[in-house]
């Protein structure tokens, strides 16, 4: 059975809160059809909120602290992203932003990402469009097609809660779809690793 670990990063700033409501159910679309393929599945949960001061503090040091860099490292080291944040003047959270720009630059490369949000009004989903999906664009990841708004008549039942549900479940195959087409992510990168022996960093040749 193949291995597979999922992050899933949430930047809501309440407790509770609908964006991580949207995120869990994210995942659990996501981990169920993974597991239908055969996968076991670990979810690794960022909840942003706890992280804010260390996010700061990273900003300003360029040194992340050791809670801040387990969490750096799990987004790092998945085969898959889930990044959900509340709309705010139409565009993500400042705390969203900052933490990807303190993830190590590449970290994100040809990674499959579902990206979801949360408003007030169903005209914020547009900025799932115009500012999510291009930040993680630049980051180079791969953003799965459907991206997942949820407004507040979207959790009060009926047509509009069945909706979200059907778009809940497409954005989640189409992640699993994704993962499944790459081989399991061997985790983060050592920056201290050494990709060359010393015998080729002094120029000798093995006889």
């Amino acid at each position: 059975m193949t291995r597979r670990t999922l992050a899933v990063v949430s930047a809501g700033l309440s407790q509770p809160s609908s964006t991580r409501l949207l995120a869990d159910q994210l995942a659990t679309a996501a981990r169920d059809e993974l597991v239908r393929r055969g996968a076991e599945v670990e979810l690794r949960t960022v909840e942003l909120r706890d992280h804010a001061h260390d996010v700061v503090n990273n900003l300003l040091t360029g040194f992340p602290s050791g809670a801040l860099r387990e969490a750096l490292d799990a987004v790092a080291g998945a085969d898959g992203l889930i990044a959900v944040t509340p709309i705010f003047n139409a565009s993500y959270n400042g705390l969203f932003k900052s933490f990807f720009d303190v993830l190590d630059s590449g970290a994100l490369e040809d990674r499959p990402v579902l990206i979801g949000a949360t408003g007030g009004t169903a005209r914020h989903s547009l900025a799932l469009e115009h500012a999510v999906r291009p930040m993680f664009s630049y980051l180079r990841a791969v953003v799965v097609p459907t991206a997942v708004f949820a407004a507040p008549e979207d959790w009060s039942g009926g047509s509009a809660d069945g909706a979200l549900r059907a778009r809940i479940r497409r954005a989640g195959a189409e992640l699993a779809d994704q993962i499944d087409r790459r081989p399991p992510s061997t985790g983060p990168a050592d920056p201290f690793a050494l990709t060359t022996d010393f015998a080729e960093l002094l120029g000798r040749r093995e006889e």
